[in-house]
């Protein structure tokens, strides 16, 4: 027997919540069928990993070190810039020091691109999938600020910074060191905005400062073409009007690694495959990644993503 003690070797979910779990994977993938959107494969072990200022990949080691992928989305832009058209993906994916009721460190995410699509549109076809699992219901659309108003909070792109750490103070007493804005805001919205959401509903337009991977809007640069979804308050998607500008692409890169740098934190190699598909030709699309372990636990009725999972983390 290795250091893993042998009392939990029985999986956590039920065999019924498994096989129901298996049913709702096909339904996905016929659903994708019946739109002609071509399923793939990438490495889930690769040679580059996120520089993303809020995510944590496992790293390697090996002769070339190589990091499990938090997501599939490097290597699907690549098939795109290739010129492979609509795809999606069902994989496993990695990220560290995410354990809870709702966080496994290994999880299944579904991921997929649309060409042509801007992000409107692929949010209709989000809600459309998001249906066929827990069935039909009313997604509303909120705006990022609009959804910070709903909660009671200052415009999160106009309000001084000194403001939103009152408001945090208000709700959470007083801080125990400075926060920059974008951690003020996400420590607002994680605690105050989240939870007063419609039941399923979208937020789009987020602050440029959290574009991540997504274009600026042309309308208002202020604001990023970037939307997610939230259902019961959990955050089920992340999607993106995706920059298909490389030069832009390098320098937020270069801007996360630098905060990665200076907080102590790993630094991934940039990933230059990705910058050269960009440079190659990405076509206008749009793209998102799902997390399906919440979206069954939803429709289970569960309170913890163990519940839709054969082996999570302490038993795997």
């Amino acid at each position: 027997m290795g250091a893993a003690g042998g009392a939990d070797w029985r999986p956590a979910a039920s065999r019924e919540a498994l096989r129901r779990r298996a049913a709702r994977l096909a339904s996905i993938r016929a659903f994708f069928a019946e739109r002609a959107v071509t399923e793939v494969e990438t490495p889930v072990l690769a040679a580059a990993g996120v520089t993303d200022a809020q995510l944590d990949g496992f790293p390697v080691p090996a002769a070339d070190s190589r990091w499990l992928q938090t997501s599939p989305e490097y290597a699907m832009k690549r098939l795109l810039a290739a010129g492979f058209g609509d795809c999606y993906q069902i994989t496993r994916a990695f990220r560290a020091g995410e354990r809870g009721r709702r966080h496994n460190p290994e999880f299944s995410l579904l991921e997929w691109y649309r060409v042509g699509f801007d992000h409107h549109r692929l949010m209709a076809e989000v809600a459309a999938l998001v249906a066929e699992v827990l069935g039909p219901g009313t997604t509303a659309t909120l705006s990022y600020a609009e959804a910070f108003r709903r909660a009671g909070l200052p415009d999160p792109l106009t309000a001084p910074t000194a403001r939103l750490a009152a408001a945090a103070e208000d709700h959470h007493g007083a801080l125990t060191a400075p926060l920059e804005r974008d951690e003020l805001l996400d420590l607002l919205f994680g605690t105050m905005v989240q939870a007063a959401l419609p039941a399923r509903c979208f937020v789009t337009e987020f602050p440029a400062s959290q574009a991540a991977l997504a274009r600026l809007s042309p309308a208002d640069p202020r604001v990023a073409e970037r939307f997610e979804l939230f259902a019961e308050g959990i955050e089920l998607a992340n999607g993106f009007h995706e920059l298909t500008d490389p030069e832009e692409q390098r320098a937020r890169f270069a801007a996360d690694t630098a905060r990665r740098r200076a907080a102590g934190r790993p630094t991934p190699a940039i990933d230059g495959r990705l910058l050269a598909a960009l440079e190659s030709g990405l076509p206008p699309c749009a793209g998102v990644a799902l997390g399906l372990d919440r979206l069954f636990m939803l429709a289970e009725g569960a309170d913890s993503v163990d519940a839709v999972m054969a082996f999570p983390w302490e038993r795997a």
